[in-house]
């Protein structure tokens, strides 16, 4: 089972935001929750198979605003799903904080890429069983 329940992050726009994560999550394969409603947006599994994401305008009615250093990492399954993840992510109003590649701060294994939201959250997706060339994991 895992730690976490869900994870939710506000957004400043709810439709703008549904628009952008519908299609970044459908390049993942995860589609909108049937437990959305008009005021929570949420993607992936119910509460009681999986961990859900969420999004929704901050409930004590303040503007939204960017955790520093906060950044939520999506599981990739495959080099070329990270590289739909960013792509799609760009086309949609989102923008670049680091290319689909590996890091030398990373073992080389881990292939990442990561985008800011149309309200400025930090996203990654990782596939963390990337082979490079010549290399055996």
């Amino acid at each position: 089972m895992s730690l976490i329940l869900y994870t939710t992050v506000g957004v400043s726009d709810l439709a703008r935001s549904a628009a952008f994560y519908d299609a970044v999550f459908a390049t993942l394969g995860y589609s909108r929750s049937p437990e959305s409603s008009d005021e929570f947006i949420g993607w992936g599994p119910g509460y009681d198979n999986g961990v859900g994401f969420w999004i929704c305008k901050p409930f004590d009615g303040q503007a939204h605003s960017v955790g520093n250093g906060a950044m939520i990492a999506l599981r990739g399954r495959s080099e070329a799903q990270v590289q739909a993840f960013y792509k799609t992510a760009l086309l949609r109003g989102g923008t670049d904080e680091g290319a689909p590649g590996t890091r030398e701060a990373y073992s080389p294994g881990f292939y990442v890429a990561y985008v800011r939201d149309p309200d400025g959250n930090k996203l990654a997706c990782a596939f963390h069983k990337h082979k490079p060339k010549g290399a055996a994991l």
